[in-house]
């Protein structure tokens, strides 16, 4: 008898390893189906130098600014990274005008051109949006509550240039 349950032990052991090597794991989220991102993105109807400016996909991150510009005056920024957080979530972290960051997971990748990112804790915003159209249009938007009310700011974007004056060469 207790042959016949170690036997029994040892197939069901067999079995369970059988079936845990059929599951495949997919692979983590990465930054690189975000490499759309890259460059520089001039808000449409805004002063310029008011945009986002974004790094390449490179060593697992993606680097991020934005800067809003009214009445000649930088009146808000962020820095941004895109990259893996230690459960191997893709998060959007975001540090608003000197402020403590936020970090907003990946809700859910409607296409492989939309990205959702969330943090239902945090008011607002409490979604981040990210579409790209096209090479020449990216849609940009965040959502949550204001006031008790549902509220959503749209930034519709176009490339720009990244200029930025040369640097002085000391003698």
């Amino acid at each position: 008898m207790q042959r016949l349950a170690t036997t029994l032990l040892a197939a069901l052991m067999a079995m369970g390893t059988a079936q845990a090597a059929d599951k495949t794991v997919p692979p983590p989220e990465t930054v690189n189906k975000l490499a759309w991102l890259a460059g520089c993105w001039n808000v449409d109807g805004a002063e310029p130098g008011s945009g986002e400016q974004w790094s390449t996909a490179t060593g697992g991150t993606i680097l991020g600014t934005s800067r809003t510009v009214k009445g000649g005056k930088t009146t808000a920024f962020e820095f941004v990274q895109i990259r893996l957080t230690d459960p191997g979530q893709l998060a959007y972290i975001v540090q608003p005008s000197g402020q403590p960051p936020v970090i907003f997971n990946l809700l859910r990748q409607d296409k492989p051109n939309e990205f959702i990112f969330a943090n239902l804790d945090n008011d607002f915003p409490s979604r981040i949006i990210y579409r790209h159209d096209s090479e020449r249009i990216l849609h940009a938007s965040i959502t949550g509550t204001i006031k008790g009310k549902l509220t959503t700011i749209a930034f519709p974007m176009t490339p720009g240039r990244c200029e930025a004056a040369p640097l002085a060469r000391s003698k």
